[in-house]
Formats: structure tokens, C-alpha cells, sequence
């Protein structure tokens, strides 16, 4: 059945009564729903800003932590006498030890830390994390461990000592100890990029050209090592710098003998209080040499410079 004209009016009426009241109620509605955002809105811009503010302050204050304690090395150095220094005899004999060691350390790390690098890179076995250990051990063990390690495995009366002893050969206390301790200490360094260069390239790449030239050993000079040499060079140059800063070990195994074990830093060591303007000159060479060295990588590591994996 229908409704009546008259219940209908009333419907009607009643609807736009209805109508009214929610209308009479939406305006407040929004401008509080509107207040809340912008407090809210005020709030996060508060929170980034006090945020931003502390990140900022944080990362001065490190930087400041670090760049300070440099700038204090150059801030030290008498400008007019830098070339009477460098003409110091004692300046030069550390200078041209310290590359002779560094260089033969390097060069000894490469022979040794390539293949390890690339076995270790591209091989699966039972205890490779175990090996991976060891060979990461020397970037985080104390300089003063890492010499008396040496001193108890090379020293006459160390583990194989002995066996050299035989042959009339004695390493601490000779240049050789200091090639041995600079070995140990950094080439770690390059055995870390080594494996970086070769586990970041593309095994499809590889496995082509595996199947293509039957040869592991053509695979490996024509594709696996051009790929990895950006990473390679960049190890090779952070592990002579890392030789050629080397301290505590040397001290420990070889000794401070000038001529023979002493190298800049510990000519360093030495002259800080005998002739504290020798050891600043020192100090700024081996900075400016380590600036230089890490700036060439990181050019090496851009796309500019070549392909980021």
C-alpha cells in the first residue's frame, strides 16, 4: 500500500529537518578536523627541523673530532725550514727505507693475495668462514700482538726459527722483519678488495665464457681480472699505504735500528723528542701520502672513473 499525502509531507519535512542539522554541523566539523592537521602538521615540522638540526650539529662535531687533531700536525710546521728538513740525513734514510720496505711488501701481497683472494671468492668449501676469519684477523688485531706473533714464530727461538737458524739466517732485527711485519699487517687490505672485485661480477658472464673457451685459466686473464682490476688497484695502493704507516708490529719484531728497521713512523717515534721538527715533517709526508692514496681510490670507485657494481 501507498503512503498518504499526508504522511508524506511529514517524511519530507522531517528529511530536510534532518538535512539542516547535519549542515548546521558540518562547518565545525572542518575547521576542527583543519586545526588538528595544522598542529599536527606543526609538530612534524618541528620534529624535522630539531631532527635535521641534530644531525647536523652530530656530524660537525665529528668532523671537527677528526680534521682538528690534522690540522694541529700543520699548524706545527715552520714553513722556512721544510727544506732544510728534507735535507736531513736521517729524514731521507727513514724516507727511502720506508719505500724500499713498502714497496717489496707490496709487491710480495700481491703475488700472495690475489690468488688467495680469488680462491676464496670464487670457491665453496667446509670451513670458509673460518679462513675468511683468519685472514681478516690482522685488520683488527693489535699492532703489539700482531709483532709478538712474529717475534714468537720468526725469532731464533720462536717456531721456525730454528729452521732458519740452520741456514745461518736471522730475521728480527733486519729489513726482512720489516717486510714480513708489513705483510702480515696489510695485506689483508688487499685480499678484502680482491674478493669484493671478483664475487660482484656476473656469474652468467663468466659461465659463458667458461663454456666458450673450455680454459679457467684464459677465463680468468681475459674476463675475471680485467673485470676485478679497479677493486685490485684500489687494494694495491690502501695496502702500501698501510705499509708504509706501519708501526707497532715492526717495533715489536724488527726493532729501531736506523738504516735497517727504522721507517718513518718510527723515526716518527724517535725524533718527537729529539728533534720534534724532523718528526713533524714526517708525520706530514705520511698524512699528505695517505690523503693522496685515498683520494685516487675513491676516484677509482666512481662511475666516471669506471662501472660501480
Amino acid at each position: 500500500m501507498g503512503l498518504t499525502p499526508k504522511k508524506d509531507i511529514n517524511n519530507y519535512n522531517s528529511s530536510i529537518n534532518t538535512g539542516e542539522k547535519n549542515l548546521s554541523h558540518t562547518p565545525s566539523t572542518i575547521v576542527k578536523q583543519s586545526s588538528k592537521t595544522k598542529k599536527t602538521s606543526k609538530i612534524s615540522q618541528f620534529v624535522d627541523k630539531t631532527t635535521i638540526t641534530l644531525l647536523i650539529i652530530i656530524v660537525a662535531t665529528y668532523i671537527t673530532f677528526l680534521a682538528l687533531p690534522i690540522l694541529s700536525v700543520f699548524l706545527k710546521l715552520d714553513l722556512t725550514q721544510i727544506s732544510t728538513q728534507l735535507q736531513n740525513p736521517a729524514i731521507i734514510q727513514a724516507i727511502e727505507l720506508s719505500l724500499y720496505t713498502a714497496l717489496i711488501a707490496t709487491l710480495c701481497s700481491i703475488i700472495l693475495a690475489i690468488p688467495t683472494g680469488y680462491f676464496l671468492a670464487t670457491r665453496k668449501f667446509y670451513g670458509k668462514t673460518i679462513i675468511d676469519t683468519l685472514m681478516d684477523l690482522p685488520l683488527v688485531l693489535p699492532p703489539a700482538v700482531a709483532g709478538i706473533a712474529l717475534l714468537y714464530t720468526f725469532a731464533p727461538g720462536g717456531l721456525l726459527g730454528p729452521v732458519f737458524s740452520r741456514f745461518g739466517i736471522i730475521i728480527p732485527g733486519y729489513t726482512g722483519a720489516v717486510i714480513l711485519a708489513q705483510i702480515f699487517v696489510a695485506s689483508p687490505f688487499l685480499i678484502r678488495s680482491v674478493k669484493i672485485g671478483f664475487e660482484k661480477q656476473n656469474q652468467d658472464v663468466y659461465n659463458s665464457a667458461k663454456i666458450l673457451t673450455g680454459s679457467r685459466i684464459r677465463v680468468f686473464f681475459t674476463i675475471s681480472l680485467p673485470l676485478a682490476i679497479r677493486a685490485i688497484i684500489s687494494g694495491i695502493m690502501i695496502t702500501w699505504a698501510r705499509a708504509m704507516g706501519e708501526f707497532g708490529a715492526t717495533l715489536m719484531f724488527a726493532g729501531n735500528l736506523p738504516g735497517i728497521t727504522q721507517t718513518i713512523p718510527l723515526a716518527i717515534y724517535n725524533m718527537l723528542y729529539t728533534d720534534p721538527l724532523a718528526g713533524i715533517t714526517l708525520s706530514i709526508i705520511l698524512i699528505a701520502t695517505s690523503f693522496t692514496v685515498i683520494i685516487i681510490v675513491k676516484l677509482l670507485e666512481q662511475k666516471k672513473y669506471g662501472d660501480r657494481k
